[in-house]
């Protein structure tokens, strides 16, 4: 076995503290990866706190958004080799056998994924452990590989935030032509911003904040909604082909919302809630709209990302914290106090 250190939440709502555990050794398809890395999504403060009625598995090491370099390799692995720069983001494994995985998109797997941390282990052996830790074992076709020209500190919130945003701007064709809303700028919103526009999308943000005006211009968007201000949505009716709904409040009026959007228009919801949202259709009905989700993307879609956002010189804005800062570091999050993604520098555990 693989001795690990890390950073786990002990039981729900327990701030964070260090914690030793067992990685398993390198099996055949196995890369060992020595963690660099590991940015900080809103998820792992939902997981870390059992907010989503899941049953969260404790000692909980968090983390999803983990970029490191291969340490050693399994004897049948052919992808990677040791020394090279890796990724691991939120699935380390999938039935394969399901109608979706063979279609390559492992995160709808019917049996259900396997996700980095708090899942089940396919193997029996317990819960899946995450990137707040210095080393990591996963199979080969669940590792990405990070392009040299993308530093290991602003890779990491693309394995989530990156791919999250990516996939339903890219699933649902945002680019020349189409006119993109971005509900909230924070760690999903500001990579949307800087994705859709590298799209050829004319991009807008929706922020109820006015201090997200300026930053909103800086990450490349051509417009700015302050929603706050309800006569917004009266003067911006039917403007938007796609809105992608990166917030994880619960009291939005999405009605207003769906009102922004064309005769169908989609609105693609990928924050999630604590508690459920509540809709009246009358405003999709009206105008043949659309509500949808999407949940991160498939281990191909990812490794397009990547190499997408090193083609255009796309990396997220990050803060970079030690380890012992996740508890503050989550306060933050909570306050929207970050621009815009916190990334724990694991090398200091």
């Amino acid at each position: 076995m693989i001795q690990a250190k890390g950073m786990a939440a002990m039981k729900a709502k327990e701030p964070l503290k260090p914690y030793t555990f067992e990685r398993r050794d390198a099996k055949p398809h196995d890369v060992v990866i020595d963690i660099k890395y590991c940015g900080i999504c809103h998820s792992d403060i939902h997981m870390a706190r059992d907010e989503w009625g899941v049953s969260s598995a404790f000692p909980m090491v968090p983390g999803h958004e983990i970029a490191g370099v291969v340490s050693s390799v399994g004897s049948a692995v052919m992808k990677y080799k040791v020394g090279d720069l890796v990724g691991v983001g939120c699935l380390v494994d999938s039935c394969r056998e399901c109608a979706h995985c063979k279609e390559q998109e492992e995160q709808y797997c019917i049996p259900g994924n396997t996700g980095t941390y708090g899942a089940k282990d396919r193997n029996g052996s317990g819960y899946t452990q995450g990137g707040y830790s210095n080393v990591i074992v996963v199979n080969e076709d669940f590792v990405l590989r990070i392009p040299k020209s993308i530093s290991l500190d602003k890779a990491a919130p693309l394995l989530c935030a990156g791919i999250t945003l990516y996939s339903p701007l890219a699933h649902w064709k945002a680019g020349p032509g189409k006119k993109v809303g971005i509900m909230g700028l924070g760690g999903l919103g500001h990579m949307g911003v800087k994705i859709a526009a590298a799209m050829g999308a004319e991009v807008t943000v929706l922020s109820h904040s006015e201090s997200k005006r300026e930053d909103a211009k800086k990450l490349g968007a051509n417009n700015f909604l302050l929603t706050k201000n309800k006569e917004v949505f009266q003067e911006n009716a039917l403007s938007f082909d796609l809105i992608i709904n990166t917030v994880s409040a619960s009291e939005l009026d999405l009605g207003s919302y769906f009102n922004l959007l064309k005769k169908d228009g989609v609105m693609v919801s990928v924050g999630a809630p604590e508690k459920p949202l509540s809709i009246h259709p009358f405003s999709l009905i009206m105008m043949r709209r659309s509500y949808a989700g999407s949940l991160i993307g498939s281990i191909k879609e990812t490794q397009e990302m990547l190499d997408f956002c090193a083609q255009h010189n796309i990396a997220p804005e990050i803060e970079v914290i030690a380890p012992e800062q996740v508890n503050v570091a989550y306060e933050r999050v909570l306050k929207s106090d970050v621009r815009y993604r916190f990334v724990i520098d694991m090398a200091k555990i």
